[in-house]
């Protein structure tokens, strides 16, 4: 076997390492807040109601995200017949294509073996496999956003490749309809511009400005763009709905610049970012201790290659460009996670040579598997009574899975010691996912979903009845055994709980309603409800008719209102 051959060998078993890393544990547990459900929850009310360009959330507009990662959850469920498995499916796609772009990528700028340490080190960064194992937008624009930033490198540096920037600019809008944010990508285009005055090395020969070629480029962002946004426009013209007209303002304006300029959720301090980095991107981040002093020596000394600032660069763009919002979420700047990967990738070799970064990362794995031992013991023998109410209050006894986890990465570390680090923390993440996942899903599920209160309250009420939800979760409507009535998710809580005991009334022998206690307690009697399970530190009552308190007991001056006109 030659060195090529062994080099394809070693890609295709990381690989499949990856599809099982990733993969595993999809079908055993249900969606988890705080954004699973919600989106799960969205898809699913598409494929039940054939409504697929206004998303909904029970019976108003969902207006936070646009659709197209709904739309993709509904396609894995029509493919696989299981939520269980589509609400997760695009994410875990997304995953594998960011490693096969971040690879192929590295392999044409710097060879076949940087390109497998490149790959292997995205997969074991903890952000990116936290989010190819979660159902959020995040982890599947990762996916979108790397194939932008590699149809724009496959053009800027190994170039001019028109037919790529093309692709890289219609993913870029494609990116944009998935999460507005995609749009960045593009910023890949004048950091080369600038790049060539700078004098960068490396950098593809400029093309003859050619206006047809660009302006094809424009179209292919455009175009992509326009496939949602057209036909949502036109619809919300030809039906003249003040609720569509709001549901279009607040998409295109109130989730996009008004939420980066004037934020009122996830408020952070300007370097929140860096402490992302350091903790989030590890193993990878721990690189950088070294690269930066290696990458300021040889911009003094006048090395400046594209094929390493071009990339770096767009990382710092995107820390600064999410740094200047107020609000802030670890997940924002995931997409220049793949980018610094590629800017490290030609030091990676080096550095994993060195035996200081060796027996830094076997450090971090003895540390993370001494404290779940550890930690696991003292809730096990040292604190019972930590351990038993931890086990009342949300359902769960963890402590021997992850003494399991903490073992596993004892075990890897005593194998490979500390002159292979990098293979001891592989090893302990390796077993911390997989126990995670087979041991960890099924136990946790109901603790961490609705299903279990769900399922009981339908067992309790019986199938011939009716059930309506107030003050719901999106976990209550997604996993309810029947169609369930809602009113309202944003509606007043005053105007919610008078048209839920007016629903009941209309049919009191067959109709209940489920809530927690701050939304019943108002309009029922909580000693009269029944007590049917808690999920997320949540407890669930179910209510009927004889319940309901003569009159409600009004929380605001909108509800006294209310209740002058509704009680007579």
């Amino acid at each position: 076997m030659n060195f090529r051959q062994h080099q394809q060998r070693q890609w295709w078993l990381l690989l499949a390492f990856a599809v099982v890393l990733l993969g595993a544990g999809i079908g055993l547990r249900d969606p988890w807040p705080a954004d699973e459900p919600r989106f799960a929850l969205v898809a699913k009310q598409m494929v039940d109601s054939g409504e697929w360009l206004f998303p909904h959330r029970g019976n108003e507009l969902y207006s936070d995200k646009p659709p197209m990662f709904m739309w993709m959850q509904a396609a894995g469920y029509t493919l696989t017949g299981s939520w269980r498995i589509a609400f997760l499916l695009p994410s875990l796609l997304s995953g594998l294509l960011t490693l096969l772009l971040v690879h192929d990528l590295a392999r044409r700028l710097h060879g076949r073996k940087v390109a497998w340490i490149a790959a292997a080190a995205l997969l074991f960064t903890l952000h990116f496999t936290i989010q190819a194992r979660s159902a959020q937008i995040d982890g599947t624009l990762l996916g979108i956003m790397t194939l932008a930033c590699y149809g724009l490198l496959r053009h800027l540096l190994l170039g001019p490749d028109w037919r790529w920037l093309w692709i890289g600019c219609f993913a870029a809008g494609f990116g944009t309809i998935t999460k507005g944010v995609a749009f960045l990508a593009l910023l890949l285009i004048p950091l080369a511009l600038a790049g060539r005055r700078l004098g960068w090395q490396g950098m593809a020969p400029a093309a003859p400005f050619a206006p047809g070629r660009a302006a094809l480029a424009a179209i292919a962002f455009i175009g992509a763009v326009a496939l949602w946004l057209v036909p949502m426009l036109l619809t919300v013209w030809m039906r003249d709905n003040p609720e569509y007209r709001a549901y279009a303002s607040d998409i295109l304006f109130g989730q996009t610049a008004s939420r980066y300029l004037e934020p009122t959720h996830h408020l952070k301090p300007p370097w929140y970012y860096l402490g992302v980095i350091a903790t989030l991107w590890l193993p990878t981040s721990f690189a950088l201790i070294w690269a930066i002093p290696h990458w300021w020596r040889g911009w003094r000394r006048g090395r400046r290659p594209a094929r390493v600032w071009l990339p770096l660069s767009f990382v710092v763009l995107i820390v600064f460009f999410f740094s200047m919002s107020g609000g802030k979420r670890d997940v924002y700047i995931l997409p220049a996670l793949p980018m610094l990967v590629l800017a490290l990738a030609p030091l990676l070799p080096a550095l994993l040579r060195k035996r200081s970064l060796q027996r830094a990362l076997f450090v971090l794995a003895a540390t993370v598997s001494l404290a779940l031992v550890a930690g696991s013991l003292y809730a096990l023998i040292g604190q019972p009574a930590f351990a038993e109410k931890l086990r009342s209050l949300r359902g769960l006894d963890p402590w021997h899975i992850t003494l399991s986890m903490g073992l596993v990465g004892l075990v890897a570390a005593a194998v490979f010691r500390p002159a292979r680090g990098a293979l001891a923390l592989a090893g302990t993440l390796t077993g911390v996912w997989l126990l995670y996942s087979f041991w960890a899903f099924p136990v946790i599920n109901d603790s961490r979903s609705a299903r279990g209160v769900m399922h009981a309250a339908g067992a309790r009420i019986g199938s011939d009845a009716e059930l309506a939800l107030l003050g719901w979760k999106e976990q209550n409507l997604l996993m309810a055994d029947r169609p369930a009535t809602v009113f309202g998710f944003l509606a007043p809580r005053a105007e919610q709980e008078l048209a839920a005991v007016a629903w009941l009334r209309e049919a009191p022998e067959k109709r209940w309603v489920l809530g927690q206690k701050l939304s019943l307690d108002t309009c029922f009697l909580i000693d009269k409800t029944i007590v049917v399970g808690e999920s997320n530190r949540r407890r669930w009552y179910l209510a009927n008719a004889d319940a309901l308190r003569e009159q409600c007991l009004p929380h605001s001056e909108e509800a006294k209102q209310r209740h002058k006109v509704a009680w007579h």
